[in-house]
């Protein structure tokens, strides 16, 4: 009965200001198929009583002036994505389209497209009303129509698309025949800078949002203290990706800047409904955002206004808990605000709330269909607005050089700049000192970076054992991020270590904070479950390189350690080199995948790392105790060229190159046999593989190394491969090194393992010094019986006692 008794109360109040404000009622009445609720109404009469006491707004009427603009431009979006989906023609008139004037092929994810344009609106109003040119991110990527039709209509686009497209009916015309063209240049690239989902082209668009989740995992730790950020959330996603809940945990006041997470709750996946709505809707999703720390409110998920209403309400909130914190009369973790915007998918067109809205919502092609036809025009009419009616609202919104403030296409996060950090001088090892753990190299040279470079935002992404990973000066630094400190432990309320056993929340902590200093790191087997969010990131980033628009941000590294061949102890599903392979797919250029063997040379690749912008620095790397091999000097020349000879043999027809660092020992040790037998041979190490490949287009080929020819000489035609991943994977990336089937061997990972030692592993995999030798025999055409010893022939044939061969490690 309260509820009751609450909506007609406001019913009736929403009446009376209705009544005495013309102005008021005139943005009341609504426009088209968007209509504003008394709750709407009741929220935006008192928002805008407050812009104006704050003196962001002259009057009220100014206020509901420039959401009723909203209204028209949303409703003119809505118009314009639906031709996207259906026509090949656009007229501003509002004339019916002819049979052959629709596409042959209808695509689009028209359902969630429709439902983003009252959202995006309500976005521009609220930095309209309020002086401040937000960033955005968006989950759902697929409805990127929707944003790319008001980004259009408002005059907020890049180059590339304000260069094709205008608002004449030749340009709209241009527009909606660019969507789902399916159009390729010569070169092999997409001709239309229009994709399905956001991309490089879509102005203020930070992520594809192709991986329904990694928004919702990113969106709180994009924003600096100072900046604001809209995430437009899906629902969908909610039910996909884990970690989200998690977001109330990591903000802080001092060092985070306004987040308003929005969930587009319009309720179905493609086949069945969602998780959500069978087990009770809205009411059980705030339930359970009140139990994940987030305090949650409602709006009407069709109305502009009620998006603006609510993104100025998450700020505001949000402002206050910052002050009760500094007052000393709050705390964490603040109790995050967060938008539940409940809408039918695909409102506002016939076919809304169906499946089909999804994607097709009229269930039938329009040109090849009367009764399609039909509906088409009954819908689009219901969201038509005149050229002049548009050009009139979108000047209204478009107040930036007024407010002076950068447009939506031109936020914080979409043009981030980062100034390469100052590197500290590291206390380097000569070669052959003593053995150390690489890991531990790292740990010195991150925290010696973090100390150097105070101005940095640091974010360190650990999925389990940062201090097992001989990571412990960065953990004693930094410390874990909770709301509870632990005595004793390293924790912190402001800790910069985000801990959370599950690798996607972890590395989308890193990922997002593009304004500061980044590490993850991770056991080797496990960090295959951050390919996902990676390869998004290397994707986009690769997209607005080729753009002309390289990020600005630095690069991003992802340690893997624990890895394949030093984890035997815990079985074969900790031993999995998949992680660096699949990075190695990516283009070179940006996916940067190293193997640095030792102390020095873990060193040089991390400060090389972050003397880069818009890279992913992926570094396997050994954590038990190992020789220095490489000075620091030409540890330097490694990362800078790729790769090094590390014993020279130039009269040598054989060649050792190893990938990684127990590998590297074995190579060592086969010439060394060699050599006591009376053969020659020289040993190279290749850090990073990828310099080595056929570069597959002109920005790759770029990247790869000079020093192939000096390293690789015709004359050592006998190549014998040693590499920390699968011989396959290694084989394939290297063609340029490929001597032949007769001449070339690889020895790595063969999927074989169990509770065994490093040495263990390496004869499990037919990787040892022994089995390089007699890879080597076989290629050179030499007698394998005068280089190994019978009992060492028969170990390597698989007969005889294993130990004769095994190295110590």
């Amino acid at each position: 009965m309260h509820d009751a008794h609450q909506k007609h109360l406001t019913t009736h109040r929403a009446r009376l200001h209705r009544e005495a404000d013309a102005d008021f009622a005139q943005w009341a009445a609504g426009y088209g198929v968007i209509q504003h609720s008394p709750q709407t109404q009741l929220r935006i009469f008192e928002l805008a009583q407050l812009l104006v006491a704050q003196g962001r707004a002259a009057s009220p009427a100014d206020v509901y002036r420039l959401l009723r603009a909203a209204d028209h431009v949303a409703s003119a979006a809505m118009w314009l994505t639906v031709h996207m989906t259906y026509a090949q023609r656009v007229r501003w008139d509002g004339a019916a389209l002819q049979p052959d004037e629709y596409k042959q092929t209808p695509e689009g994810h028209t359902g969630g497209s429709l439902n983003m344009v009252p959202a995006y609106a309500g976005y521009l109003a609220a930095n309209s009303l309020t002086g401040h040119t937000r960033g955005w991110i968006m989950g759902q990527g697929h409805s990127v129509a929707g944003v790319e039709a008001v980004n259009l209509l408002v005059g907020n686009m890049l180059p590339i698309q304000a260069q094709r497209y205008d608002l004449s009916d030749s340009g709209l015309t241009r527009f909606v025949g660019d969507f789902y063209s399916y159009s390729i240049g010569p070169d092999g690239r997409p001709e239309s800078p229009l994709g399905s989902h956001v991309n490089a082209n879509t102005a203020g668009g930070i992520s594809e949002g192709g991986y329904l989740g990694f928004a919702e995992l990113q969106y709180v730790h994009i924003p600096l203290p100072g900046e604001r950020l809209v995430a437009f959330l899906s629902d969908g996603a909610f039910e996909e990706q884990r970690g989200s809940d998690w977001a109330p945990r990591w903000w802080r006041a001092e060092d985070s800047g306004h987040v308003a997470p929005i969930m587009i709750l319009n309720g179905r996946r493609i086949e069945q409904r969602s998780t959500l709505q069978q087990q009770g809707g809205v009411q059980w999703l705030k339930d359970h955002l009140r139990l994940n720390g987030f305090d949650p409110i409602e709006i009407d998920g069709t109305d502009p206004a009620a998006f603006a209403w609510a993104i100025f309400t998450m700020e505001d909130r949000l402002d206050a808990c910052t002050e009760a914190i500094r007052a000393g009369t709050g705390g964490y973790p603040v109790p995050l605000h967060y938008t539940i915007a409940e809408a039918p998918k695909g409102y506002g067109f016939p076919g809304a709330g169906s499946n089909d809205a999804h994607n097709l919502p009229l269930g039938a092609n329009p040109r090849v269909d009367a009764g399609a036809r039909a509906l088409f025009e009954e819908g689009a009419r219901a969201l038509w607005v005149s050229r002049e009616d548009l050009t009139s609202a979108a000047a209204v919104l478009n107040r930036h050089d007024k407010q002076r403030r950068v447009r939506e296409r031109d936020h914080a996060f979409a043009t981030r700049t980062v100034q390469v950090p100052s590197l500290p001088t590291l206390a380097s090892l000569a070669p052959g000192e003593r053995e150390c753990s690489p890991m531990e190299g790292i740990d010195q040279a991150f925290t010696a970076l973090v100390a150097a470079n105070p101005q940095l935002r640091v974010r360190v992404g650990n999925p389990d054992e940062l201090r097992s990973n001989r990571m412990g000066r960065t953990l004693d630094l930094l410390k874990h991020r909770v709301v509870t400190p632990e005595q004793g432990v390293a924790e912190s309320i402001s800790g910069s270590v985000v801990t959370a056993l599950n690798e996607e929340a972890v590395v989308s902590a890193a990922l997002a904070n593009k304004g500061g200093l980044n590490l993850v790191v991770s056991y080797e087997a496990f960090a295959a479950k951050m390919l996902g969010a990676l390869r998004q990131e290397i994707l986009f980033a690769r997209q607005l390189a080729d753009a002309g628009r390289p990020p600005g941000w630095l690069s991003v590294v992802t340690v893997a350690t624990s890895h394949t061949w030093e984890n035997g102890k815990n079985e074969q599903s900790h031993q999995d080199p998949s992680f660096g392979e699949t990075l190695q797919g990516e283009m070179s250029d940006v996916s940067r995948v190293l193997y640095p063997p030792d102390w020095n040379t873990a060193q040089a690749a991390l400060q090389a790392a972050y003397q880069t912008h818009g890279q992913f620095w992926t570094m396997v790397v050994p954590k038990r105790s190992l020789p220095v091999w490489f000075s620091a000097q030409e540890a330097a020349r490694l990362v800078r060229d790729g790769a090094l000879c590390i014993r020279p043999a130039h009269e040598a027809r054989i060649l050792f190159t190893a990938v990684g660092a127990y590998q590297l020992g074995e190579a060592l040790k086969a010439a060394e046999r060699l050599k006591q037998r009376g053969v020659e041979a020289a040993v190279n190490y290749i850090v990073e593989p990828g310099r080595f490949r056929v570069g597959r287009d002109a920005r790759e080929a770029a990247h790869q190394s000079a020093a192939t020819d000096a390293l690789f000489p015709a004359t050592q035609d006998v190549r014998i491969f040693l590499t920390h991943t699968r011989p396959e994977a290694l084989v394939g990336l290297l063609r340029p090194l490929d001597t032949g089937a007769q001449t070339t061997r690889v020895l790595g990972y063969v999927s074989r393992g169990g509770t065994l030692d490093v040495a263990g592993m390496l004869f499990a995999n037919r990787t040892t010094w022994a089995h390089a030798v007699c890879a080597a025999s076989e290629a050179a055409g030499l007698e394998v019986e005068r280089l190994l010893d019978a009992p060492e022939l028969q170990a390597v044939r698989g007969g005889g006692d294993p130990r004769i061969i095994m190295s110590s490690y």
